[in-house]
């Protein structure tokens, strides 16, 4: 473990996050061949498996997914300390706008945007917060949030984290209505998204027996959802990195499935050739592998 090369353990880490060793040596410049040499080497000094091919893909072990939490933290402080070491990062300029859902618009990115304004502060940064994904291709926005991985090749996407989501409700609600027992329990006090056709066969797949005119409560913003759920008005579904955030909100029904939710950054090649766009790229990806 001593001797562990780095060049190994970022071939290793681009592929996992990249998912196909095609994308990860577009992404850091390498040949196909050489990425695919560095962690067979990786391998062989740590004497494990790391991938399994299935099919065309590549997927993880369960001692590639450990090393991976590892090398994540390696990675995110590397550019952590780049970044805070660059003087010239203060001197980079420019407008540089960014994608997101309402809900992480309005509670997780505020905290981000202040660490690009402290490395960065002649970048204007324009937050778009929308449900909708912006068309990066006609250049609505320069980097989007999304929960999708991007199948365009001409779209270069980093699988920031993976979050999940619980059904919450105010401690208030909980102290009138008491702690659910079972999923149908929570069906009358639902509040929920739209499309709510889709919400709710989703709820079904979770073993919550919703149908939609069940629902009485309706929003296409999860920050409406969400202040409603914070009033006392009903429970709902939240990212568990917004709902730790907001005081006196209790998870309920917590042994229901887990919600797994892929947050991805995800820009255009411009930022090959961007330094505005690859310092906040770089930044957004630091901020959010730390989120807890």
């Amino acid at each position: 473990m001593d001797d562990l090369d780095w060049n190994q353990l970022r071939a290793f880490y681009t592929t996992a996050v990249a998912g196909s060793l095609s994308a990860a040596a577009r992404e850091i410049g390498l040949t196909q061949p050489t990425l695919s040499r560095q962690i067979a080497a990786l391998e062989d000094s740590l004497k494990v498996t790391l991938f399994e091919r299935i099919g065309k893909r590549l997927v993880l072990t369960e001692t590639g997914q450990q090393l991976l939490e590892h090398v994540r933290v390696m990675g995110d402080a590397a550019v952590t300390t780049r970044l805070s070491a660059s003087a010239s990062a203060a001197a980079v300029e420019g407008p540089v706008s960014i994608s997101a859902t309402d809900g992480y618009a309005a509670y997780i990115l505020p905290d981000i945007i202040a660490r690009i304004r402290e490395a960065a502060p002649q970048i204007t940064v324009t937050i778009i917060a929308s449900n909708k994904l912006s068309d990066l291709r006609r250049r609505e926005a320069d980097i989007a949030l999304r929960h999708l991985r991007p199948g365009d090749p001409d779209l270069i996407g980093r699988l920031a984290r993976s979050s999940a989501a619980g059904v919450y409700a105010s401690r208030g609600w909980v102290e009138r209505h008491g702690l659910p027992r079972e999923p149908a329990d929570i069906v009358p006090h639902l509040i929920g998204f739209d499309d709510i056709e889709a919400f709710t066969a989703h709820l079904r797949s979770l073993g919550i027996p919703a149908e939609s005119s069940d629902i009485r409560l309706i929003s296409g913003s999860s920050v409406t959802v969400w202040e409603m759920v914070r009033r006392g008005m009903g429970v709902s579904f939240m990212l568990e990195e917004i709902a730790s955030r907001t005081p006196d909100m209790v998870r309920i029904l917590p042994d229901l499935p887990a919600f797994e939710v892929p947050l991805w950054l995800v820009t255009h090649r411009e930022l090959r050739t961007s330094r505005r766009i690859r310092l906040v790229f770089d930044i957004l990806i630091a901020e959010l592998a730390r989120l807890g």
